[in-house]
């Protein structure tokens, strides 16, 4: 259905929207995103006729062919439940924040921040395939960073930014390893398909390390413990982000992946055991630590980390109505918690402080609010007649039908009721100190009732939790039958949502959570006055910043230990990790025994020409070394060097190889003259004789095993696809110059990254040396000493117009013949530059004022648009082609579509070279006659 795509993307376009408009518009800002929300909120609901009647409606395109994988997305009962929460707690988010937001924070930046996060999470719910769920799990952690560091100015919600995302993203990938793994076991990463292989899954020696780095994936999201300590730190965020954070989105990412995964990993007793004693541990630990908060988030930060343990707890009991009941109680969740969440903002917002040591006695001076806040926690308490009481019954019914006669038998009971008892004492705690208890203490203003609209997103998600706790059957038992059938990949148990189930073991539970409850929380205020109380217990938070500053402490001391300042420590490194690589095939097959490749292919004879000219590269290679310290000198035999290489390539054949080695000796060599102005003529001494010995050693190492894989290529037969090449250059690339074809037409892709790369590096050199003028020149010769030889000056002028020539004719005949664009932008770019040696830059710029830069853009906008041309006739980006139209006259012309792109790399490679080299030209320029002049009246 065309409407799937539209309801994931929406959010993206109004982030891209929003990030136009000012930061400060915050009416238009906020217009926007819940614009988005209640759109969103239309699509989905348009395909609950179809996801309530039982179908999957899906969508899909080509993504990765190759890999048998689509970029979809697929709307089951469990991710339209997901989407209406995201969705829904979106849009009240939205109003609220346009009336929470003070007026110096940029609503835009906001909101573009929020719709960015909606649309990662609409995109995990909604992927149909296991790597794009990976992708946009992802894209929530980035996206919550950016809404958690919301107050940068704030170091608090900068350290909890960065948490969050280390830990969220060291556990998103784990969950691609999983994934993985998962994929390899079914042979699809199509959620279909791999949520109907739970058989084989399961019995598969891969499994367990499948299902540990999945559920690490999960628990980390969903703040499990020991994994829960980022979650309190992230209350540095706005209230609103908070409140769509906890309840709807982001920490039930993990959950979620509990519930889709449950029908693929479930059923095993590895799933029963790790996922139900985490969620018990966090469940309980959550729960204790919230008693003793004092900040009101903070308190709710913690009654979250509860209330994830008791869903994945749920998950984990493994019985079909577990799972219900913990679909059951992610909605249920939700609703209270947005609520609550809501609802600390505003007293936040009209007192100016969370601090519940100092928040009492507020039914006083904000009644309303009193009564939402009070019934939200009720809620989260689990009273009857609202809707956490519904879960919370299914979950302690669950406990008791998954006990077994053996630890089960009383830990799972006990700790579930115990967790209640807890969750009773926080949640009271939250309305007697905030609402009762007293007169306010030193608060920062006068509190009062919000803004009417403020508070009505908290008025309608408490409607909820009425309705739901007093009338389920009415009000979401279609939608929890849809999500939960989705959930478990099969038939519903039989399961009551009544209000009343009879007096039972569960009843008796609750009533000893609610009345143990109140006894604690009321026993610890009087025992030990909880607000004087300040030492809970600590850990998470400590453990992860000394683990950072140890990681930060090692990544120093390696970085010192490697990165030290020295050329050659970092050439010797590179050398011995090439030498080590190299030697690795040779140790594995015993260095070439019982090789049967070994002498198939007869090694040339020996050629006395072809020895000497290597003999003079082999001494031009020795002088190079030899004479390093001396860098004019060294320049010399290494300009041999590169002469010998392109005789070599001759040699074999490749004259087009060869041109361009020599042309891009050439500039090379000019480059260095250039820059060896601004070096001392000699460089110090800097090594050691032991030094020098091991650099030897690596030396020969290296020259011995590079000899060695060449002989070894030599000497084996090789099935090479040059053929391919020469026999398809012509009739399928239209060029007999079979090189020239390979990088316009076969590897075009490689060309245009190439010349890219290039221009970057000219832009770079351009922007690096612009600011730069030199007062003088260090190796400047006597004073009226002409830096400019006449004849040097005159034979460059007369070679220009030919060089001009010459690299027309290379360009136009390298289709066919030796030559190309990059050959022909070499011999143009080596002429213009020449002018600046010969005739230097004040001559030039008077007579040539091209701007070299504006080349580089319009080559690679030019092959670039030939790959994009190639779209227009719905063939691949740069698919070439050619024809052979009869002209009168002149008969049968070569025309091709490659030599547009052969002039883009020529553009590109005369604009590059030129900029990079013309910039350092400019800093051996003489100082201008009128400037000497003002300089010597000075």
């Amino acid at each position: 259905m065309t409407s799937l795509p539209i309801l994931a993307l929406l959010p993206f376009a109004a982030a891209v929207l929003l990030a136009a408009v000012p930061n400060r518009s915050k009416p238009a800002a906020a217009w926007i995103a819940g614009l988005t929300a209640l759109a969103g909120c239309a699509l989905l609901a348009s395909l609950a006729p179809a996801v309530f009647g039982g179908r999957v409606p899906a969508w899909s395109v080509p993504w990765m062919p190759g890999l048998g994988m689509d970029f979809g997305f697929r709307l089951d009962g469990l991710a339209w439940m997901f989407s209406l929460l995201i969705l829904g707690i979106g849009a009240l988010v939205v109003l609220y924040s346009a009336w929470y937001l003070h007026d110096e924070d940029p609503p835009a930046r906001f909101f573009m921040f929020l719709m960015l996060f909606m649309g990662a999470m609409l995109g995990v719910v909604l992927a149909d395939n296991l790597l794009l769920l990976v992708v946009f799990w992802e894209l929530t952690s980035l996206s919550s960073f950016l809404l958690i560091g919301y107050w940068n100015h704030r170091i608090d919600a900068r350290e909890g930014a960065r948490m969050a995302l280390t830990i969220t993203g060291a556990g998103g990938l784990a969950l691609l390893a999983g994934v993985l793994l998962i994929g390899h076991i079914v042979g699809s990463y199509k959620l279909d398909d791999v949520l109907a292989a739970g058989d084989v899954i399961r019995a598969h020696p891969l499994y367990l390390p499948a299902l540990l780095l999945v559920l690490a994936g999960a628990f980390t999201k969903s703040a499990q413990f020991p994994f829960h300590f980022w979650l309190p730190h992230a209350m540095a965020a706005p209230t609103p982000v908070s409140a769509y954070l906890h309840s709807a989105t982001m920490v039930k990412a993990g959950v979620f992946l509990l519930a889709r995964m449950y029908p693929a990993l479930g059923g095993s007793d590895a799933w029963f055991w790790i996922v139900t004693l985490t969620g018990l541990a966090t469940l309980l630990a959550g729960a204790w630590l919230a008693i003793f908060k004092h900040d009101l988030k903070g308190l709710l930060a913690y009654s979250t980390i509860s209330h994830l343990g008791l869903i994945t707890m749920l998950f984990g009991l493994d019985t079909r109505l577990a799972v219900v009941a913990g679909v059951f109680h992610i909605m249920n969740h939700a609703t209270f918690k947005a609520s609550l969440f809501m609802a600390a903002g505003i007293i936040d917002h009209e007192s100016g402080t969370r601090d519940m040591r100092k928040l009492n006695g507020l039914f006083r001076y904000m009644p309303k609010t009193a009564v939402l806040g009070m019934v939200a926690a009720s809620a989260m308490a689990g009273v009857p007649l609202l809707n956490g009481f519904l879960s919370k019954e299914m979950f302690f019914a669950e406990t008791l039908a998954r006990s077994g006669s053996g630890i089960t038998g009383w830990l799972l009971p006990a700790g579930a009721t115990l967790a209640g008892l807890f969750s009773v004492a926080y949640s009271t705690r939250f309305v007697h100190d905030v609402f009762f208890n007293g007169e306010p203490k030193d608060l920062p203003k006068t509190p009062h009732e919000p803004p009417r609209f403020m508070r009505v997103p908290v008025e309608l998600l408490v409607v909820l939790c009425l309705a739901v706790g007093i009338a389920p059957a009415l009000t979401v038992a279609p939608l929890l039958a849809v999500a939960a059938g989705a959930a478990l990949g099969g038939p519903l148990p039989e399961y009551s949502l009544s209000v009343w189930h009879g007096f039972n073991l569960p009843l008796l539970m609750s009533a000893i959570a609610l009345a143990g409850g109140l006894a604690l929380y009321f026993g610890l205020q009087r025992k030990m006055d909880l607000h004087q109380f300040i030492r809970v217990p600590r850990g998470g938070r400590e453990a992860f910043l000394f683990v950072i500053e140890r990681s930060y402490e090692a990544a120093r001391g390696l970085t010192l230990a490697l990165q030290n300042g020295s050329l050659q420590r970092y050439l010797m490194l590179l050398v011995v990790c090439a030498i080590a690589a190299g030697a690795l095939p040779f140790v594995e097959q015993g260095f070439g025994a019982g090789d049967p490749g070994v002498g198939a292919v007869p090694v040339p004879p020996f050629n006395g020409a072809v020895a000497a000219i290597w003999a003079v590269g082999v001494v031009a290679a020795f002088a190079t070394t030899i004479a390093y310290r001396r860098r004019l000198l060294a320049l010399i035999p290494l300009g041999a060097v590169g002469l010998i290489v392109s005789l070599a390539f001759v040699h074999f054949s490749a004259p087009d190889l060869a041109l361009t080695q020599i042309l891009v000796e050439v500039v090379t060599i000019i480059l260095m003259m250039l820059a060896l102005a601004w070096l001392p003529e000699e460089s110090p001494r800097e090594r050691s004789r032991w030094e020098t010995g091991r650099d030897a050693l690596l030396a020969m190492v290296a020259g011995l095993g590079v000899a060695a894989l060449v002989y070894a290529v030599l000497d084996r037969p090789v099935s090479s696809i040059s053929p391919y090449f020469l026999e398809t250059a012509l009739p399928e690339g239209g060029g007999s110059n079979a090189v020239n074809v390979i990088l316009v037409d076969y590897r075009g892709f490689d060309t245009l990254g190439e010349i890219t790369v290039l221009g970057i590096a000219g832009i770079a050199i351009h922007a690096i040396l612009a600011g730069f003028m030199p007062r003088r020149r260090p190796n400047a010769g006597a004073a009226g000493a002409d830096p400019h030889p006449l004849m040097l000056a005159i034979v460059s002028r007369l070679l220009l117009p030919l060089a001009a020539l010459v690299s027309a004719y290379l360009f136009l005949r390298g289709h066919n013949l030796p030559g190309g664009g990059f050959i022909a932008g070499l011999v143009l770019a080596i002429a213009l530059i020449l002018q600046y040696v010969a005739n230097g830059q004040g001559f030039v710029s008077e007579r040539m004022r091209t701007d070299f830069r504006p080349w580089i853009g319009w080559g690679l906008l030019i092959a670039g648009g030939t790959g994009v041309g190639a779209w227009l006739f719905d063939a691949p980006f740069l698919t070439s082609t050619y024809d052979y139209p009869l002209w009168p006259v002149v008969g049968a012309v070569p025309l091709a579509s490659a030599a547009a792109f052969d002039l883009g790399v020529f553009l590109t490679v005369v604009g590059a070279t030129m900029v990079g080299l013309a910039s350092i030209a400019r800093l051996n320029a003489p100082a201008a006659p009128a400037a000497a002049n003002e300089r010597s009246q000075g």
